[in-house]
């Protein structure tokens, strides 16, 4: 069974991250720091890019594989019984709203923020198919070796299977929230988000900051995730 990779800071209950892009959770350490004064923040980073992996080959990936990766390290921190809040941005939205549908018994909350499940639209493939053409026609960094870079891997192996998945409905009483950026109002992952929140029976909340909220909104972003998630408007009371 493959290691997992994953980074433990803060206390109080436990809040799964799953980054954006390739899964390498770089630039959230402000966000990370800020949510660890309400939570125990477990930082999953799937393909080990942080932790010295990054170079190596890696196979085209799928949200099952990030899903079921994370639900392994919810079963190494948890204990018996326990539940833990989710949240995931761009793939890693994706792979929380997998997770909420094959191991929900685990999830308190998922708050899932912009996930490019563009093939959910009415003009799904369309959509695709644009957003697609946005980086296949640029020069792609390399994938692999010691030039090796977290965009490189996403382009080469994230960023088509992923934008094919399809999200299940969640089981009923299970609470999730899509999410979008302020700054994405009108882009096609913000209408997804929103579309998602009405196919799925979640609740749509708008975040501060774009895409990248996260990163570029640190603070702000930590604190309205916080209150979505004890407030219990991701989860119940």
């Amino acid at each position: 069974m493959a290691e997992l990779h994953y980074d433990m800071t803060g206390s109080g209950p436990v809040l799964l991250i799953l980054p954006g892009g390739a899964g390498h959770p770089m630039g959230l350490g402000p966000l990370t720091e800020r949510l660890a004064r309400s939570f125990t923040v477990v930082t999953y980073d799937p393909l080990g890019l942080a932790h010295g992996r990054l170079g190596l080959p890696v196979p085209d990936q799928r949200p099952a594989d990030w899903s079921d990766g994370a639900h392994r390290v919810l079963e190494a921190v948890l204990p018996p019984g326990g539940r833990a809040y989710v949240f995931g941005s761009s793939s890693g939205g994706i792979a929380v709203l997998d997770l909420l549908a094959r191991h929900p018994a685990r999830l308190a909350g998922v708050v899932a923020h912009e996930p490019a499940c563009v093939t959910v639209l009415p003009d799904g493939a369309e959509r695709r198919a644009e957003l697609l053409a946005q980086f296949d026609g640029a020069e792609r960094p390399p994938a692999e070796g010691a030039s090796a870079t977290p965009m490189g891997v996403f382009l080469a192996h994230v960023l088509h299977p992923f934008t094919a998945y399809v999200p299940s409905s969640p089981a009923a009483g299970q609470h999730l929230t899509l999410a979008a950026g302020a700054d994405s109002r009108g882009q096609l992952l913000y209408h997804t988000a929103e579309f998602l929140a009405d196919r799925l029976g979640g609740r749509f909340a708008e975040f501060p900051g774009g895409h990248l909220g996260a990163l570029d909104h640190p603070e702000e972003f930590a604190d309205l995730l916080a209150e979505t998630f004890l407030s219990g408007v991701a989860t119940s009371a």
